[in-house]
Order: structure tokens, then sequence, then C-alpha cells
């Protein structure tokens, strides 16, 4: 089933979602950054469908799913996923999300621990502040004309500056989905990140838990992921040197820090066989981290 296909949840919104790889293999879900479809993980797909059975889909506001009017809440887009999960049958997945999905992913860890088997926290935060900050995006989403001033505030944050000015044929899509994104959808997303706080929260998360960071991430800084993997129980940090989407900028490294996190035994099978579960280091000048320090405040 590679082709697009929906569900809707209980408040009538239709969800968008494929999925790639064999049936028999573990399921691993994909959840993506604000502004983009789930055709930003295009480029890993290939490679992780040959370890599990990938799951992607398209949050609420964005791509091939509804646009509700009004602002979104991080409980409802938890939900989503959950109502989603619950259409498929699917009572137990590993969870990857970058960015947007990070918070996703922590969510459901909190709230729903029973569904997830292995957490991927990727480019992510607790929280993100000023309100403030994202009251002036949304009004300026909704007064804008066109996506195209969004959508180059976007670039500059995600890649390296060589890279946008060069025009590479990875930003060129990226600023094609960001010129599609509906913008009641953004605005809407734009308040669930405003209002998103799971700081006193994440340390409740009792599943399996790998954080990836961006050394040169300056939306949701490396310090950010530091302080996450210092809260969740027994969290493991690898920090790659990218700027905020570290899967499009070392793919190699990104999906081989998944692929071995998630092969890694269980606590149980690791007391059994005597051994101890322990996340590969990974990537070019990656490097693992326990430990952290209070973010400072960081904007999208």
């Amino acid at each position: 089933m590679n082709e697009l296909n929906f569900v809707t949840t209980g408040d009538g919104t239709r969800i968008a979602y494929r999925f790639d790889g064999e049936a028999s293999k573990p399921v691993l879900v994909l959840s993506n950054s604000i502004g983009t479809t789930l055709h930003m993980w295009d480029g890993q797909v290939g490679e992780l469908s040959k370890h599990f059975r990938v799951l992607r889909y398209d949050f609420r506001g964005h791509g091939g799913s509804s646009v509700p009017v009004g602002a979104y809440s991080l409980d409802r887009l938890g939900r989503d996923v959950i109502e989603l999960l619950d259409a498929l049958d699917l009572q137990r997945v590993h969870f990857l999300g970058l960015s947007l999905g990070g918070f996703v992913a922590q969510w459901l860890g909190i709230h729903a621990p029973e569904r997830i088997d292995r957490l991927i926290l990727s480019n992510t935060s607790s929280h993100l502040a000023p309100a403030s900050y994202f009251d002036e995006r949304i009004a300026a989403v909704r007064q804008a004309r066109d996506m195209s001033e969004t959508a180059e505030t976007f670039l500059s944050n995600w890649f390296p500056a060589s890279l946008v000015a060069a025009n590479e044929p990875v930003v060129e899509d990226f600023r094609a989905m960001l010129l599609a994104i509906d913008r009641q959808g953004l605005a809407g997303l734009f308040a669930a990140v405003r209002d998103a706080d799971l700081r006193r929260t994440v340390a409740l998360i009792p599943r399996p838990t790998l954080v990836i960071a961006g050394r040169h991430d300056t939306v949701t800084a490396a310090s950010h992921s530091e302080l996450i993997a210092a809260t969740v129980p027994g969290a493991k940090l690898v920090v790659l040197p990218a700027v905020h989407l570290s899967n499009i900028e070392y793919p190699a490294e990104f999906i081989q820090a998944v692929i071995d996190f998630c092969a890694e035994p269980s606590a149980a099978t690791a007391k059994a066989s005597g051994t101890s579960p322990a996340v590969a280091e990974r990537s070019k000048d990656a490097a693992v981290h326990k430990g952290g320090r209070q973010p400072e405040p960081a904007s999208m």
C-alpha cells in the first residue's frame, strides 16, 4: 500500500497517510516538521523501508489532510495519531518525530506510552518561546498575499546559508512544499507550537528514547535536546553537525542511528542475556551526550 490513503478522526478531519515497506516488518511512524508534508522523508524512506514498515502521515492543516479552521493544539495532534493507529489496527509502533513531529512524539510518550515501542525525538524541544513571536507569525501568515516570504524564512532557519544560496535541488523541493502549504493550516499549527509546554511532564516518558540534535540548529537548539535527554529516564543523545533538518543534511548517519537504536535489545531482553543496551555513536563529528542545561528561548 504505497498510495495516499485517509482516515477520518472523531472531529471530522481527514488525515492523509501512506505505507512503504513490507507488512511483516515492525512499523516505524515518521512525523514531520511544520511547513512540510510526508514527502519530507522521501529521501530516507528507501533505506528505512528495508528495516521497517514505514508509516507517514500529514498533520491536519498540511499536505493531503483536511484544513480545519481555527487554532490547533498539541493534544489534538497527538489524538490524531492515536486515531490513525486505531484505524489501522496498530497497537504498538516505533515513533520518530522531527521538530513539530518531535513535540507530538513527546506527547505520545507521556500520554500513550502503551502505543510506543521506541521513541526518537529529532531536532525538537519541549517548549518554544516567547508566545508573542508565534502570535506575530500567525498574524503575518494570515495577512500575507502568498507564502513566499514565509517560505524563505523557514529555509534560512532549516538549511546552511551556503545550501540556500546555491539553490540546491533539496532546497527547491522544500521551497515548493512550503509555497503549497495552506495558510490557515500553518497558522493553526503555529498556535499548537505556541501553546505547547511539556517541560514539567517529559520526565514521565517511560519508553526507550533517542534524542537527535543538530549542533548548528537555531530553531530547536542542541541545548534543548540536551535537556530532554537529561530529563527522560535513560534517554540517549546523538548530536549531528547539522542545522534543523538532520535527516536531510546527514541522511546516512541519521538513518543508521535510528536503525541501530530500534534494533537494540529491550531492557528485559538485555537483562535476561546479561548485556546492556547501548546506542551507537554515529556520524561525521557526531557525539553522544548525557546531561544538559536549561535551554534559551528559541523560535521556529
